[in-house]
């Protein structure tokens, strides 16, 4: 089936571009992106992805990273309604999947508002991107038959969260932006009844080529974060999931 390549104007897509690897884009996406009139796009967008847009495309980095906002999200909605009001089609890109932790409805709330018409395109989510670059099925008969995926740093800046929960046996939980509250995690995870030698990991840049996973348990995952150095972009994953990594590991040993 034969595809136009011309988008409807005025419009905006929210797009999901998935957790790093270029690969792991949809044809979906990578057919919108390529069609665009102009591209808006994150700090978590994979190498390459936005070299596949038009080159005459406008391509604006509106990029959030801890402690450094490129644009206030007020201003990112504004301008996601100003473009589409020069009648431009416009790509929304978000890294992962715009509706997990991504404040894609958000921005939809405010685009339905304005009357500008939209449609959502997900992407392949961090966790599962993760999860199966690192040997971690998020669940297993033997180990998870459940799998939470939860914030690590709320709007207000807390980590007050539903700990009794999270802190179940046969879970898998994984922490999107928690390294910079890893040691409160980790304290509140054993204080509802987890065991400290509960298997935990981080997986930093996960799906890329400096894909790096720190292998430690909740009592001593904080001492390992600051020994190693890590860094955002990066999540936690606790549960013994995390065990099967040294069976199931197939891309760091590649």
């Amino acid at each position: 089936m034969q595809v136009a390549n011309t988008l409807e104007k005025g419009k905006v897509w929210l797009v999901g571009a998935g957790p790093g690897d270029l690969e792991l884009l949809t044809v979906k996406a990578a057919r919108l992106i390529a069609s665009a009139d102009a591209l808006v796009y994150d700090h978590l967008v994979g190498h390459g992805i936005v070299d596949l847009a038009r080159p005459d495309a406008r391509r604006i980095y509106v990029g959030k990273e801890a402690s450094r906002h490129t644009l206030p999200q007020e201003l990112i909605n504004d301008l996601l309604v100003d473009l589409a009001r020069q009648g431009l089609s416009v790509i929304r890109l978000k890294g992962g999947d715009p509706f997990i932790f991504g404040r894609g409805g958000e921005e939809l709330e405010i685009l339905a508002a304005s009357g500008i018409p939209f449609e959502v395109v997900p992407g392949i989510t961090a966790a599962a991107g993760c999860g199966a670059y690192s040997g971690f099925p998020l669940t297993h008969r033997e180990h998870a038959q459940a799998v939470t995926f939860v914030t690590g740093h709320l709007k207000d800046g807390t980590v007050n969260l539903d700990w009794p929960a999270l802190a179940r046996p046969n879970h898998t939980v994984v922490f999107y932006m928690g390294i910079g509250a890893a040691a409160d995690i980790c304290r509140q995870m054993i204080a509802h009844g987890l065991p400290a030698q509960t298997p935990a990991a981080v997986v930093r840049n996960g799906t890329q080529a400096d894909q790096q996973t720190l292998l430690a348990t909740l009592g001593t995952l904080p001492q390992c974060i600051a020994e190693s150095g890590i860094k955002p972009p990066a999540l936690i994953v606790v549960g013994t999931v995390v065990r099967l990594h040294e069976k199931l590991n197939w891309f760091e040993r590649t």
